[in-house]
């Protein structure tokens, strides 16, 4: 049996000290990102918003990690782009760039073999080169159309050798390009909302009133005639907290709540007899159901209410919601 070896113990202030300078020297290193900032960098923007196709981004290694996500926040804000990586586009992917798109190629040294080899290619075809490298004298920043310099002073690894810096470096300038594109390109919450459907902005900024209420069929409702106890009946049934009373039409006329319920026991109102009219709140709040979600949870919070009739465009019933319905779609 092979013993098993412990890792040696090291004393927890060794590696809060080598936590904290890690990310002061990226944080050094990106605040000098900003002194160095000059007009390559709104002539990269200016370019690639002239551009009619994408931006194709690409990097090997370390850096090949970084353009992928630079590429997905691009694309996420209004930018169309996506990630080519450099070897597999000497093998056949190079077909996915046009003379219309803008590579920005990714490399700390700027010498990186596998970008080297596609960079004529992708200028004989007429596509135009934006590189991103720490090194404005290497190869790969001579050959481009614009350079931008993503240069740090050293590296977070003691040894000042794996890239930390460095890629630290490149995501924030690549951040800062998607966010510069995304100002000049009028890109708001909607359209963000729109490319991303499934998160929490994109269920609370595309999802409609019709797409999370009950639908007519389900909601209590009855005639102003009814009497009282079997209008709370059907309130019970129902199992919205509350019943319409509704006109030949079904328009509404007014709303009775299991709180009007309780209040009524309260102020000892006997409710054995006379029509639901009497103690229906008239002309209810309504909201149509083409309104968003988030509408309805404003509107019921400014009221202090819990639930809201829905209507079509003829004023009749169209369905009803709560905060129980809300809260189970995730608008709030």
């Amino acid at each position: 049996m092979i013993p098993s070896i412990s890792p040696p113990r090291r004393a927890p202030e060794r590696a809060l000290e080598l936590g904290r300078r890690t990310l002061d020297i990226e944080a050094a290193a990106v605040a000098a990102l900003a002194a160095r900032l000059n007009d390559a960098f709104a002539s990269a923007v200016d370019l690639i918003l002239a551009s009619r196709g994408r931006v194709i981004v690409s990097g090997m290694g370390k850096s090949g990690h970084i353009a992928r996500k630079i590429a997905a926040t691009m694309a996420s804000t209004g930018t169309p782009a996506y990630f080519v990586h450099p070897a597999e586009a000497s093998h056949g992917d190079l077909g996915m760039i046009t003379r219309d798109d803008v590579l920005l190629a990714l490399s700390n040294s700027g010498e990186s073999e596998e970008l080297l080899r596609i960079v004529p290619l992708i200028k004989r075809q007429g596509a135009r080169l934006i590189s991103l490298t720490g090194a404005p004298q290497s190869t790969l920043a001579r050959e481009a159309d614009i350079h931008l310099d993503a240069g740090v002073a050293q590296e977070a690894c003691p040894h000042n050798l794996a890239p930390t810096a460095s890629t630290t470096a490149a995501l924030a300038l690549g951040d800062a390009l998607a966010v510069a594109l995304l100002d000049a390109r009028g890109f708001g919450p909607e359209d963000f909302a729109r490319s991303h459907p499934g998160g929490s902005l994109g269920r609370r900024l595309l999802t409609h009133v019709a797409d999370v209420m009950r639908p007519a069929g389900k909601v209590p409702a009855v005639a102003p005639a009814t009497g009282i106890p079997e209008a709370v009946i059907a309130m019970s049934r129902g199992g919205l907290g509350l019943v319409c009373i509704v006109d030949a039409d079904n328009k509404p006329l007014g709303i009775f709540t299991d709180g009007d319920l309780r209040r009524a026991f309260e102020n000892r109102i006997d409710l054995r007899q006379g029509a639901i009219a009497s103690v229906m709140h008239a002309a209810p709040h309504t909201i149509g159901g083409g309104r968003l979600a988030v509408e309805a949870v404003e509107m019921m919070e400014r009221l202090r209410i819990n639930a809201l009739l829905v209507i079509d465009d003829d004023g009749r019933l169209a369905g009803a919601l709560n905060m129980h319905d809300l809260f189970a779609a995730r608008v709030v």
